[in-house]
């Protein structure tokens, strides 16, 4: 196996683990929800889509990884590249207004306690 080769797998198993993060996330979220509902939690929607959300963030990072693994070692064209800047900010675009639906303040914002919009019903999350 050439070394183009085992890059462009390890790229694609990177790729699968981005897609099985979110389809995992996804599962996990609406079981989560139905067991939420079960014991009269008051904010089900909220929690499902914060863990909808933190699911996608998580397989989006998978995929940009993917992606450029692939891109700069397997084809590094200017055409690849530029294909490549524009996947990257497209994709860094989605994470950041998820992160801001999600948080309710930008990624380079400092959290305030004080000022989070709803608690986080899977416990709290590691400072930034």
């Amino acid at each position: 196996m050439s070394l183009r080769e085992i890059i462009d797998l390890v790229g694609t198993v990177i790729d699968i683990a981005g897609v099985a993060v979110i389809a995992a996330g996804v599962v996990l979220a609406v079981i989560l929800a139905g067991r939420d509902a079960r014991r009269g939690a008051t904010d089900v929607y909220g929690a499902t889509r914060r863990r909808f959300g933190r699911a996608i963030l998580l397989g989006l990072e998978l995929l940009v990884a993917a992606d450029i693994i692939r891109t700069v070692a397997i084809e590094p064209t200017l055409d690849s590249l530029a294909v490549l800047g524009v996947i990257v900010l497209i994709r860094t675009f989605l994470s950041f207004t998820l992160e801001v639906e999600l948080d309710g303040r930008w990624p380079w914002q400092q959290s305030h306690p004080a000022s989070e919009p709803h608690p986080d019903p899977d416990g709290p999350r590691p400072a930034r």
